[in-house]
């Protein structure tokens, strides 16, 4: 019998066809939270993106059944109960490295934004305005000191991309790679220094317990007129505290990739004249998809082997 396999949130055509052609059996299904339990117990396999969620409620509806893995086509699993799925014999994998290049990238993108205010000047013209004046207060991003939150494979990408235009770069994060500072030139730094000395911000790292790590208290630690980005986590960035610091002008603009509730709910927020905002696209490019496909083949076929 071919091993069955759900796709809820969509997967790139030309992977699902080198599966099907491989003798596997694809299905294309979203389902809602309550359903998706149940309906994975006919499934050896699910493949997921960020729209679904795979709780202890639906892993508990699943057991009994047949499945026995579950791919997040992407970086961060935040979106899934790993440890307890791991406890129940489900094995959790994802595809750590297809989607780097496409965030930093966008990170990239809305540092561009945020400096010389090409979402508002934008909008701007699409509403008859012609605000030269207003937008011609803009910042280089060459010479300024980027901190990078978080240095796993995306955050190493967009340092590479910001040393290219002349930024400063440091970074901090709780692991640190051995012999990446002499490789890319690029130093790890303590949390509160970063913070300090950083003109641009970018968040880079997985959801965290214990609280936002761009809190009240950590805005309070910046420049004034500081930029941050995120295209990580929602809830690494404490929302009201960051909307507050923008009215206050401590922080001069703010790029954001990704929200506490999405779709994003806190308009204040995205709304504001200030802030570059994309609906979670990071990994949403016509290349990374390609790669994410091809990983999850590369990782449907070594389980499954």
């Amino acid at each position: 019998m071919a091993i069955r396999i759900l796709v809820t949130d969509g997967m790139d055509a030309a992977a699902m066809e080198t599966l099907r052609n491989d003798g596997f059996e694809l299905v294309e299904q979203f389902y809602a939270p309550e359903e998706l339990g149940a309906a994975l117990r006919e499934f050896d396999a699910v493949i997921i993106r960020s729209a679904t969620k795979i709780r202890k409620p639906q892993i508990d509806a699943a057991l009994g059944g047949k499945l026995k893995l579950i791919i997040r086509a992407g970086v961060g699993v935040d979106n899934i109960d790993v440890k307890y799925a791991e406890e129940k014999g489900i094995t959790v994998k994802n595809t750590p490295r297809a989607s780097s290049q496409s965030v930093a990238e966008l990170a990239m993108a809305h540092m561009f934004s945020c400096a010389r205010f090409i979402s508002a000047a934008g909008h701007s013209m699409r509403e008859g305005k012609w605000e030269k004046k207003v937008f011609s207060k803009g910042i280089e991003l060459q010479g300024k000191t980027l901190g990078i939150v978080g240095y796993g494979r995306i955050g190493q990408h967009l340092g590479v991309m910001a040393k290219g235009i002349g930024m400063n770069v440091i970074a901090f994060d709780i692991y640190h790679i051995p012999g990446i500072e002499e490789q890319l030139g690029i130093p790890y730094v303590e949390m509160d220094e970063l913070l300090a000395r950083a003109d641009f911000i970018s968040v880079h790292a997985p959801a965290v317990d214990g609280g936002a790590l761009i809190s009240a208290e950590a805005i309070e630690k910046m420049k004034d007129g500081v930029v941050i980005i995120n295209t990580s986590r929602g809830s690494n960035v404490d929302e009201a505290a960051l909307l507050a610091a923008l009215e206050s002008g401590k922080v001069r603009a703010a790029g954001l990739d990704v929200y506490a509730d999405e779709p994003a709910s806190n308009s204040a927020l995205y709304s504001h004249p200030m802030v570059s905002c994309t609906p979670h696209i990071g990994a949403g490019t016509k290349e990374a998809t390609k790669r994410i496909g091809a990983e999850l083949v590369t990782v449907v076929k070594a389980f499954f082997a």
